[in-house]
């Protein structure tokens, strides 16, 4: 986990490297990191979004991964003409779990970022991810809930759902979330061999979020901010995937035995 960061300041000039820190990748003015960062991007029939997904990630990343659902569209051309170096990895199964599992397994990065392709995350944020992790973070969860973020896409039947089951979680893990079911995170991925994924739906979502706690895993929430899906309707259904996630931490609570939990680094109170 190597990194070279020191504090911000308006009036220095541009972050600028030695010739022998050449493998370090500028991320801003006062932040350069070594490690390599993947993007992972599910995708099905995303073609329309994913323009505005690609144009808000940053050209710092290594490698975007995306991982194509059998789309009938032209999800795959897109996206290899918006990132010509894209890798595109054919999903054999079903589900947003299981097509986050093929893409991980893609990955070249030391750190892994979760996007969505219906232009619901800005890119612009994984700096923040990011920096997290090279602080001293083994895990980056996003959080609509947190000071800073926020959300333009949440029913208050979902909202009220999000709450309830937060609250489940924090209660039975020992966990101090303050969103649970949001897809937008970032993590080292050494991570993976100690949450051993094998959720094949939405549902993965929560599953990570538990057995990081459950692993001991630091976890620090990042505010980030939901916006609404551009093009397309959203698969999720709110009482149908509730009553999964609620299903995923029951089943959790019932097998493993916690580890030693590590307070969760917050970067700030709920709303």
């Amino acid at each position: 986990m190597s990194a070279f960061l020191r504090p911000a300041d308006a009036d220095e000039p541009p972050l600028t490297l030695p010739p022998d820190q050449s493998a370090y990748r500028p991320v801003s003015s006062h932040l350069a990191i070594a490690p390599p960062v993947s993007v992972v991007i599910p995708a099905m029939n995303e073609a329309e979004n994913l323009p505005y997904v690609f144009k808000t990630l940053p050209d710092w990343i290594h490698e975007v991964v995306l991982v194509d659902g059998n789309s009938t569209d032209d999800t795959v051309r897109v996206a290899r003409e918006l990132w010509p170096g894209v890798t595109v990895v054919p999903q054999r199964g079903r589900g947003k779990g299981d097509a986050l599992i093929s893409g991980f397994a893609a990955c070249t990065g030391e750190i892994i970022v979760m996007v969505d392709a219906d232009g619901s995350a800005d890119g612009a944020e994984i700096v923040s991810y990011v920096s997290a992790l090279v602080s001293g973070a083994d895990f980056a969860k996003g959080s609509r809930f947190a000071n800073g973020g926020g959300t333009d896409d949440m029913t208050a039947i979902r909202k009220l759902g999000n709450r309830v089951l937060t609250s489940v979680v924090n209660a039975k893990f020992g966990a101090r979330y303050t969103d649970l079911c949001y897809g937008y995170n970032a993590f080292w991925r050494h991570c993976l061999d100690e949450i051993a994924l094998d959720c094949a739906g939405f549902e993965v979502e929560t599953l990570m979020n538990i057995r990081v706690v459950k692993a001991g895993l630091r976890v620090q929430e990042i505010p980030s901010h939901e916006y609404n899906r551009i093009h397309g309707v959203s698969n999720l259904r709110a009482v149908r995937d509730g009553l999964r996630v609620l299903k995923v931490i029951l089943q959790e609570r019932g097998t493993r035995k916690n580890r030693p939990v590590r307070p969760a680094m917050i970067t700030g109170e709920a709303r």
